[in-house]
């Protein structure tokens, strides 16, 4: 139980200090800022409520198809599993410890399969950010004629190349009894491929969502920009923020910070693409994770071998 308060009360804590006591952000401007685009309007907010139940419906959904693959479980358990992983993941790197707590919620024979299902699960939507990340950022990068200095961005490759090829050889050379690179590779063999069209069918789904949801915050704001470049500027934003590793909670200054440099060439003011980018991890990250403290608080270990 000490455990689980700690991770509700630190989850707390550093949400409550990113919008209330950050030196870098005037909640009191925030506020007015949201009041002078009539933000709480039945329409807006309704709107708004929309795309983030269908951001986090999408992304239970896929957890809930994944999961199948070894065992069924109701949409309300996906769901309860998703955000209080949400919850324990918000202060890990990356959201690592999201892996962990679904886990927890598993028979141990089932807990190995689990993180193998949870890892391609992220890794489709991974991949969508990439491919349209990429996509978005060369035309951004090409349209403004931005001066990019690739040496630190190879050097960056080059070391993660590294890295992951040494951590491969050493899991496959000592042959550790909780993983085995053959078993991995025949695990991700077994997965049909109509689950892997699914799950990236669902990954794309939830990336247009969030992506439009971005792009109706501009449009509440009144941010004169075309469609066209705000999905570019958008697309090339979460490339950017997904490929630098962060704790979850300063997921907002990380995007804040990005977003403001790229809409900076659309003239954009700074305090208006923070508000955007500040409501976007109330919305997706920091009521869902609240709801997940719930399901954190009420959790129990499934202990079964």
């Amino acid at each position: 139980m000490i455990i689980k308060l700690s991770i509700v009360i630190g989850c707390l804590y550093f949400i409550y200090t990113k919008l209330l006591e950050n030196k870098q952000f005037n909640f009191a401007v925030f506020y007015n800022k949201l009041i002078e685009n009539n933000l709480f309007s039945f329409k807006n907010m309704f709107f708004l409520g929309v795309f983030s139940v269908l951001n986090w419906g999408i992304e239970i959904t896929k957890w809930k198809s994944l999961v199948q693959f070894i065992k069924n479980i109701s949409f309300f358990n996906a769901a309860k599993q998703s955000l209080a992983s949400l919850t324990t993941s918000l202060i890990t790197p990356n959201r690592i410890g999201e892996y962990g707590a679904k886990a927890m919620y598993f028979d141990k024979k089932y807990r190995k399969q689990i993180l193998g299902l949870n890892l391609i699960g992220n890794f489709y939507q991974m991949l969508m950010t990439l491919i349209f990340g990429s996509m978005g950022f060369g035309y951004f990068v090409l349209n403004h004629k931005i001066e990019i200095d690739f040496y630190p961005i190879l050097k960056i490759l080059l070391l993660a190349i590294i890295i992951v090829s040494v951590l491969f050889f050493a899991l496959n050379y000592f042959n550790l009894k909780w993983f085995s690179l053959e078993k991995a590779k025949n695990f991700i063999k077994k997965i049909p491929k109509k689950l892997n069209l699914k799950t990236a069918i669902l990954s794309l789904l939830r990336y247009v969502v969030f992506s439009h949801q971005f792009y109706f915050l501009l449009l509440i704001f009144k941010v004169d920009i075309s469609y066209v470049d705000a999905i570019l500027a958008i697309t090339s934003v979460y490339l950017i923020a997904s490929i630098i590793p962060m704790l979850s909670l300063f997921d907002v200054v990380l995007k804040g910070s990005v977003a403001i440099w790229v809409f900076s060439f659309f003239n954009i003011a700074p305090l208006t693409i923070l508000s955007v980018t500040t409501l976007m991890w109330i919305l997706n990250f920091v009521f869902p994770a609240i709801i997940g403290s719930y399901f954190v608080l009420t959790f129990k270990p499934n202990l079964a071998e």
